[in-house]
């Protein structure tokens, strides 16, 4: 028995330096997407221009300097429920997301969130993993 847990354990940290070694030449793009409500009153215009600045702000931040931001606006959609808009926040690594999001509270990107400038509301999101097909 205690041969076997001994085998297992050199497996996994074989399979975890493997994985360590192999991680530069994987490369998967983070991207939380927000499910937003347009408030009152919301046009595409202030929408992306509030999304500007929250983005500004992000990039002065540690791990959102290289951040983007999409706007998703549905044009033929079968169902989108109460959902307007998405709001979708791209890293190139779960290091960099992680570190921004680590910092964000009390933040200039926090703050941004916090203002009166954003004409709409995002209550739900989902992290996902981006994989490149070439």
């Amino acid at each position: 028995m205690n041969k076997a847990i001994r085998l297992m354990l050199v497996s996994a940290m074989l399979f975890a330096v493997v994985m360590v070694a192999a991680a530069p030449a994987y490369s998967a793009q983070v991207r939380q997407v927000w499910s937003c409500e347009e408030e009152e009153g919301a046009t595409e215009a202030n929408l992306k221009a509030a999304a500007e600045e929250w983005l500004k702000a992000a990039k002065t931040m540690k791990g959102g300097e290289n951040m983007e931001v999409t706007l998703f606006f549905p044009v033929a959609v079968d169902k989108t429920g109460e959902i307007d808009f998405l709001f979708v926040v791209s890293a190139p690594s779960f290091a960099e997301w992680g570190l921004f999001w680590d910092g964000y509270e009390g933040s200039p990107a926090s703050k941004v969130d916090q203002g009166s400038n954003s004409k709409a509301i995002c209550p739900d999101s989902a992290l996902w993993e981006t994989v490149e097909i070439k």
